[in-house]
């Protein structure tokens, strides 16, 4: 994902800009090391059930203040450094939209993405 493009894609929409006060953007990368014991990681593998990211991203749409929400999920074997997931929450206020972007990341982390690291 381009996340300039996509932005300035979501400014396009005539109602943008009587709906929007925030972006958060997330870039999710592979780690070179293993968050569980900090391990060197040559790759990893990931299975993405899109089916789920789908549900969670209309879920998040709909809470108070929410204008926006694109997901991106990249799946396959990846190396460290290589993007893995993009989100992009448009909403009304800070006190709306970050929360958004937490709890979409988290529920997407835990509910939709499997990750198998591949140690050296």
């Amino acid at each position: 994902m381009d996340i300039s493009k996509t932005i300035a894609m979501l400014k396009q929409d005539p109602e943008f800009a009587q709906n929007v006060g925030m972006i958060l953007v997330h870039n999710g990368i592979v780690r070179g090391w293993s968050r569980s014991d900090h391990s060197s990681v040559s790759r990893i593998d990931v299975t993405v059930k899109t089916e789920k990211v789908e549900q969670i991203r209309a879920e998040v749409e709909q809470l108070k203040g929410i204008y926006k929400v694109v997901v991106e999920t990249r799946s396959g074997v990846m190396q460290p450094g290589d993007d893995l997931l993009f989100l992009i929450v448009a909403g009304d206020i800070r006190e709306n939209v970050k929360p958004a972007l937490s709890l979409l990341l988290d529920r997407i982390k835990s509910e939709a993405i499997d990750k198998h690291e591949i140690c050296e």
